[in-house]
């Protein structure tokens, strides 16, 4: 008798455990959403720098989205994929092809690393708060 209770207690507790496990993984992949605004400042090697603002849109491992910065028109972001708290993707302008790797932090903030497929721009690191947006204001009634 003594045998069976033993078992049965194993076999729920190794049942229990993968139960959390799943709950866990779902849990994560969705925490890591990071559909929305971000934005943050890049310092170029000689000292300077700017802003740059995402646009990021998850549907399931896809990553879409564009990059505003000081060039003008956003840029749209290719090749984007997403996997759990980690992202890539590629932004090419005037001939050249920056590859961007982030990783979302437990302080809902990004830490993304950049660099030039071809060599020709220095790789650079910034990191990316949320933008948040204010609600509409409500529409007065009459």
């Amino acid at each position: 008798m003594k045998r069976i209770f033993l078992l049965f207690s194993v076999c729920a507790v190794l049942l229990a455990a993968v139960a959390a496990r799943g709950t866990f993984a779902a849990t994560k992949t969705n925490a890591t959403d990071i559909t929305g605004t971000w934005a943050g400042d890049l310092t170029t090697p000689d000292g300077n720098g700017f802003t740059l603002t995402y646009t990021f849109k998850v549907d399931g491992a896809k990553l879409t989205g564009s990059v505003q910065g000081p060039q003008g028109d956003p840029l749209n972001l290719d090749n984007g994929k997403v996997d759990g708290d980690k992202f890539s993707f590629d932004v090419s302008f005037n001939n050249m092809t920056i590859n961007n790797e982030g990783t979302v932090n437990a302080d809902d903030t990004i830490k993304l690393s950049t660099k030039a497929s071809d060599g020709s721009f220095p790789p650079g690191e910034l990191t990316l708060k949320r933008v948040k947006v204010d609600a509409p204001a409500p529409k007065p009634t009459m």
